[in-house]
């Protein structure tokens, strides 16, 4: 009888300790999930990034990583913003293509791109303009009108698409369209008469001059138009996303950090300019 009543106090003294055991472990997680919840959503999130050929804004450095401008902003936002950028380097047209079937995040590219329509989601926060315009020798007529180009040799960069201008460009049948490999390559290619003019960007020709050998040189204003991250419209946060980089720099921007707030504008368009791609 005695050995009975001590068997069934070891067993209930067992079984509160088992189940004050397990309270313990039930309130820690409690306690584990309520830590969590109270962390951005976003902390310590790696975030799919594209980037181009495109110095020295954004392009690759000799050591492989991703470099430029618009890189060093970019870095600083996305962990302002509790993401850690995961940089990948691609093709213009590739980054296009990854942007619409949601292989990258975000792009820091330019915006108003009509073969990105309905496929991205623009930022607010614009950290950088950037400029078309285009390149021609001392004896040829500066470009006042888009008519200019009409009859003529124009050389473009190889996998840039100009949002979307190239397109217009091999479709008029009085322009010429030639290739370069790169910015170097375009300006030698102007100054040994291969083209009339050079479309590029002027930001990376500036980069790119060298004088007094390139003295002969002009340029004209084409387009203006706005950096921005463009973030795939394939990932169902893209908003909230877009929302975090736009509250990020305003943060930066208070501290110093990156450039000011721009206010956006259409910006300068020359005459004659296609209308699709403004």
């Amino acid at each position: 009888m005695f050995r009975n009543c001590s068997d069934r106090r070891s067993s209930m003294f067992e079984a509160m300790h088992f189940g004050g055991f397990r309270l313990w472990i039930l309130l820690a997680g409690l306690l584990f999930a309520s830590a969590t919840l109270s962390e951005p959503e976003s902390a310590g999130k790696n975030l799919r990034i594209a980037y181009v050929e495109f110095p020295p804004i954004t392009y690759r450095g000799e050591n492989g990583k991703a470099e430029g401008s618009f890189i060093e902003i970019t870095r600083k936002v996305a962990r302002e913003a509790g993401f850690e950028p995961e940089f990948l380097y691609l093709p213009v047209t590739r980054a296009y293509l990854y942007l619409t079937n949601g292989k990258i995040d975000a792009w820091p590219g330019v915006t108003s791109i009509p073969a990105l329509d309905g496929e991205v989601l623009e930022s607010w926060a614009s950290p950088l303009p950037v400029q078309l315009s285009a390149w021609y020798l001392e004896q040829t007529p500066p470009v006042d009108h888009f008519d200019r180009l009409l009859g003529k040799t124009v050389i473009v960069i190889g996998g840039y698409t100009y949002g979307g201008l190239l397109s217009w460009l091999e479709s008029e049948g009085s322009i010429r369209v030639t290739e370069a490999p790169n910015h170097r390559s375009a300006l030698d290619m102007l100054k040994r008469g291969r083209g009339d003019y050079l479309l590029d960007y002027r930001q990376p020709v500036i980069d790119t001059l060298e004088m007094p050998a390139d003295s002969m040189v002009r340029e004209s204003e084409i387009r203006s138009r706005n950096l921005a991250w463009l973030f795939s419209l394939a990932n169902p946060r893209a908003a909230l996303l877009r929302d975090a980089f736009d509250d990020a720099y305003i943060r930066l921007a208070e501290k110093g950090e990156v450039p000011p707030l721009r206010k956006l504008n259409q910006g300068f368009v020359v005459p004659g300019f296609p209308e699709q791609y403004r």
